[in-house]
């Protein structure tokens, strides 16, 4: 599991105990722990595409 996965799953979790207790500041914060999330996946995908285009036998 990537670190964009955890952030991501961290981020859900942060939000569901946000709801469920009426806690505004901790749904936000897992609104930005998910959006991080993504952007390490989006970096991660992206730097492996480099890699195989700069290596094509990587693998």
């Amino acid at each position: 599991m990537g670190d964009g996965t955890k952030d991501d799953l961290k981020g859900r979790a942060k939000e569901g105990a946000g709801g469920l207790t009426g806690d505004q500041s901790l749904k936000n914060e897992g609104k930005v722990d998910r959006a991080s999330g993504k952007v390490k996946d989006a970096v991660g995908g992206a730097s492996d595409k480099v890699k195989d285009t700069v290596n094509p036998d990587r693998k």
